[in-house]
């Protein structure tokens, strides 16, 4: 295996978003800081190896802490986004950075919720020549019913809807040069990483992990951003809402004809139908699916529109390095 070390580049870098993060970071910046020197120490990554914290516009104290940490320690470093942008932007951010001088890069949410010990399976999958780790969770034994049945519902329609994304896989993994600087050429402005980075292809690999309760603060995906999230993934991934619009309509139109002839036949046989019901039931089906079937629509044009104006996805305000 020390050969195989040898063949590929060893400096890591951790790319860690954080949105409010103040009561977590001081104890995450401890255990990662504990694991790059562990890893310098068994010669598995180069002492040029460094923790990227991403500070997405947080309110609170979390980008002071993090330049406290780059003055007592320069392998803790940082960057502040202009404001914020959202998860997914800040960790492109992050990656972005990072790819410029890095071997590899490691992404982490900063709640401590994803495994640390999971490093070292990532580094070890780098070195058997993977360009792309996932982390997937083994099970979901800390979430609620309620979470565990809307998660893994997200990940199954967005499969379902045409989008390629590892089941149980949210951003852990490991991404080496080579596949970020293919994920750069990705430029669309509505960004949903877990369906683009498997579009990259590669060598790739999954490693299992128990994810644990959030150390302290609040969960920064509540249900709200969780549908937005899948929207977003839906409609950045694939036409299939749109196909289906458009067989519902056929299917819609052939009813429209069986009970049309049903009718028909009722009348030449002399029976007696009011149509009250039948008409009202028609007419609420009929508008309910012309004003779903219009907001799916304008979702796709708003996000047509979004991508012509080709605006910045992040802009970067003061990297401490």
């Amino acid at each position: 295996m020390e050969a195989k070390t040898c063949e590929r580049g060893r400096i890591l870098y951790l790319a860690i978003p954080c949105y409010n993060e103040e009561e977590v970071l001081p104890e995450t910046a401890q255990r990662l800081l504990g694991k790059m020197e562990d890893l310098m120490e068994k010669n598995r990554i180069s002492k040029e190896s460094r923790i990227l914290f991403i500070n997405d516009g947080s309110k609170d104290r979390t980008w002071e802490l993090i330049e406290e940490l780059h003055e007592k320690n320069p392998i803790f470093q940082g960057i502040r986004l202009s404001r914020n942008k959202g998860h997914q932007n800040a960790l492109l951010g992050g990656l972005m950075t990072a790819k410029e001088y890095a071997d590899m890069v490691i992404s982490m949410d900063a709640d401590l919720q994803d495994d640390i010990d999971v490093i070292d399976q990532f580094v070890e999958k780098y070195y058997e020549g993977c360009e792309i780790v996932y982390g997937v969770r083994s099970a979901r034994k800390t979430d609620t019913f309620f979470k565990r049945f809307t998660a893994e519902s997200f990940y199954r329609m967005i499969n379902f809807m045409g989008g390629e994304v590892v089941f149980n896989h949210a951003d852990c993994r490991l991404m080496s040069k080579r596949a970020l600087d293919e994920l750069e050429n990705y430029r669309e402005v509505n960004l949903f990483l877990r369906g683009i980075v498997p579009m990259i292809g590669f060598q790739t690999a999954s490693v299992t992990y128990e994810r644990q309760e959030r150390f302290a603060g609040e969960s920064k995906y509540p249900l709200k951003k969780m549908v937005g999230l899948a929207v977003d993934g839906i409609t950045s991934l694939s036409i299939k809402p749109i196909r289906f619009i458009v067989f519902l309509g056929g299917l819609l139109f052939l009813c429209s004809i069986l009970m049309l002839i049903y009718s028909l036949v009722q009348h030449y046989l002399g029976n007696t139908i009011s149509g009250w019901t039948s008409l009202i039931v028609s007419i609420w089906a009929i508008g309910g699916l012309q004003l779903f079937a219009i907001g799916i629509i304008g979702e796709y044009i708003g996000k047509i529109y979004l991508e012509t104006k080709a605006r910045p996805k992040y802009i970067i305000e003061k990297v401490l390095r």
